[in-house]
């Protein structure tokens, strides 16, 4: 795979999931990343799986590698003057800044965008947000499952029957917000190499809910009326049947979306063993369609009901329409497309744990660019303080006196 980063240097200085998950893509393309931990806990994500708020299984934190693969780990103690230096002289080695600490917090640790480009100049400067750098709201944390699902209009957005459902995956809105970080990063990184101006990036949990809800808030806006999931059962599209999710006989579900239903209606009469409904009069065109899709749709949803998810990916297998089975996370990485093109490849720890990772969702070259394991606390601390030129004399006298890990 074409490494399209390589070259590229990032100083990160983040917790969680939302940034680093941005620059673990950035080092899956090649970018070299140095990893600014707590000098004593690390980490905080490091932390969720000791006290039990995920899941370690064999060993393995996956969450931690899924936004930590590729980098290199230095534990250090930014309110220390020897600490910050460290970071200072850093920075100076790299091309972008990588931050998700609150303003207050940069403040007070002298990490903000002029205590930073007061030692490198040229450098990217990247905040990441709950809900942005500005308003009254800017110096509270939060996380997906908040300015994301919540407060971006998604979790409504989705709402079935009277209940609000959770987020459908942990960091789900982390991850997507992550590829909206390094696309800027990539961005601002050859505005800089056009015009040698370098700039600063703001990316917050709720621009990027806003973005993915994008047509539905255009739609909302111009209706004057919030966007809210059509009710179950049958075709979820205004006056489309073909366009919705079904039931199965063996209770799973058959997405359906051929949006030229016209189109599609006598094929898909023959894969739902009803023939005589491509010569019906109700359903013979775009208007009869649209004017008797509540019929349409309870037509379909008997249909559907009738056979097994097995009997219709046989049945729908040569349909000339678009359908997808609703998939679980294990179907989604058994999908024969899924293996086809590894978007999940293995990895393994630093122990030889061997787990699994989706890849970074772009390719170069038609290759995917395999996932490297995340570091271990520290790992590379030796190796970075030495590249700065420090002697193992000091380096030692900073590990006694807690400066480094």
């Amino acid at each position: 795979m074409t490494e399209v980063m390589q070259g590229v240097r990032i100083l990160e200085v983040a917790e969680h999931t939302f940034v680093p998950a941005a620059s673990a893509l950035l080092a899956d393309l090649g970018a070299e990343v140095i990893k600014i931990e707590h000098v004593e806990r690390g980490d905080a994500m490091r932390g969720l799986a000791a006290s039990g708020t995920v899941p370690l299984i064999g060993g393995v934190h996956v969450i931690l590698e899924h936004s930590n693969r590729g980098k290199q780990s230095l534990g250090l103690d930014l309110a220390s003057e020897e600490g910050l230096d460290i970071l200072y002289r850093l920075a100076a080695t790299c091309d972008v800044f990588l931050t998700n600490k609150l303003p207050s917090v940069r403040r007070k640790l002298k990490i903000d965008v002029d205590d930073i480009r007061a030692h490198a100049p040229n450098i990217i400067y990247v905040r990441g947000h709950g809900q942005g750098e500005n308003g009254p709201e800017a110096d509270r944390g939060s996380y997906d499952s908040l300015a994301f699902w919540c407060r971006a209009g998604v979790a409504l957005g989705t709402k079935q029957y009277d209940t609000v459902p959770p987020p459908p995956a942990p960091a789900f809105g982390d991850s997507i917000g992550a590829m909206t970080i390094a696309g800027a990063v990539m961005g601002a990184l050859f505005h800089r190499e056009r015009t040698g101006e370098e700039t600063t990036v703001d990316v917050s949990l709720l621009h990027t809910g806003l973005w993915s809800m994008g047509a539905a808030m255009a739609l909302s806006l111009q209706m004057q009326r919030p966007w809210l999931a059509m009710p179950p059962g049958g075709g979820s599209a205004p006056g489309n049947p073909l366009v919705g999710s079904y039931r199965t006989k063996d209770d799973r579900f058959i997405s359906v979306c051929c949006l030229q239903a016209a189109k599609y209606w006598p094929d898909a009469a023959r894969v739902l063993g009803r023939p005589e409904l491509a010569d019906d009069e109700r359903f013979a065109d775009t208007a009869s369609l649209t004017a008797n899709s509540s019929e349409a749709s309870t037509l379909i949803a008997e249909a559907f009901a009738e056979r097994t998810l097995d009997e219709w990916r046989e049945r729908l297998a040569d349909f000339s329409g678009q359908w997808a089975v609703v998939q679980d996370t294990l179907e989604a990485a058994a999908d024969p497309q899924t293996v086809a093109n590894d978007y999940v490849m293995g990895c393994a720890t630093a122990d030889g744990a061997d787990f699994k990772l989706v890849t970074a969702p772009m390719k170069y070259d038609g290759e995917s660019a395999p996932p490297k394991r995340a570091p271990e606390f520290n790992e590379h601390g030796d190796a970075i303080l030495e590249q700065l030129g420090l002697d193992w004399d000091t380096v030692v006298d900073l590990k006694v006196r807690g400066v480094v890990a």
